[in-house]
């Protein structure tokens, strides 16, 4: 099967796979922050890239030292799920991050997770494996992260602001907050950012053409 433009990018970022526990805590930051469901009722991860799949229990592994209690076979088509449901679990990944698993109505970025430069580059390449697309160059030029959590779209700004020296948009979609980029140059520069070169050249290259 032919990957779309936004799977294959994703499979490469895959490839950089945190060598340090703090960068591999920072990468799950990014996911579950920007994932479909992060409560203290559970942690529940849809994707369809199999590479993220593959890789994403050995993530959560090396940051806290679980195992998901249901994940799906490699096999299926379509959509993975990834849950967490015990409170355990629950209770040593929020404590992780600083966080309660009864106060999680108004989760944040904790700074100190993301405060060294390569734990920033692994938090945000959570974030878009989890919440992110990006459009074929050929069709256009679009890149973007989606979050259920206002206060994180605002924090993520902020970082990549700081670690790029350029800012997304910010808007609001059915009640998710959504960042963007539309400018190839930026999208090429944050895919680069993350680990994926190829597919920023890809879109250097179609820009060029």
């Amino acid at each position: 099967m032919v990957l779309s433009f936004s799977a294959a990018a994703k499979e490469e970022v895959c490839r950089s796979f945190p060598h340090h526990h703090c960068c591999a805590l920072a990468q799950c930051f990014g996911i579950l922050l920007f994932c479909n469901s992060f409560s203290a009722d559970g942690v529940r991860i849809i994707t369809e890239s199999r590479e993220f799949a593959c890789i994403l229990p050995k993530l959560f592994k090396k940051a806290f030292d679980v195992s998901f209690d249901t994940f799906p076979s490699m096999e299926s088509p379509g959509k993975l799920v990834f849950q967490i449901v015990d409170e355990d679990k629950i209770y040593d990944i929020m404590e992780s991050f600083g966080f309660s698993p009864e106060d999680t109505l108004s989760l944040h970025i904790n700074l100190p997770v993301v405060e060294e430069e390569c734990c920033r580059a692994a938090f945000l390449r959570g974030a878009f494996l989890a919440g992110g697309s990006v459009t074929d160059p050929v069709k256009g030029y679009h890149l973007e992260l989606t979050t259920t959590h206002q206060s994180v779209a605002r924090e993520t700004f902020a970082l990549m602001d700081e670690v790029l020296s350029f800012a997304p948009k910010l808007t609001d979609r059915s009640g998710n907050a959504v960042l963007y980029l539309k400018q190839s140059e930026k999208i090429s520069d944050f895919l680069t950012f993350l680990g994926g070169s190829v597919a920023a050249m890809a879109i250097m290259e179609t820009r060029l053409e």
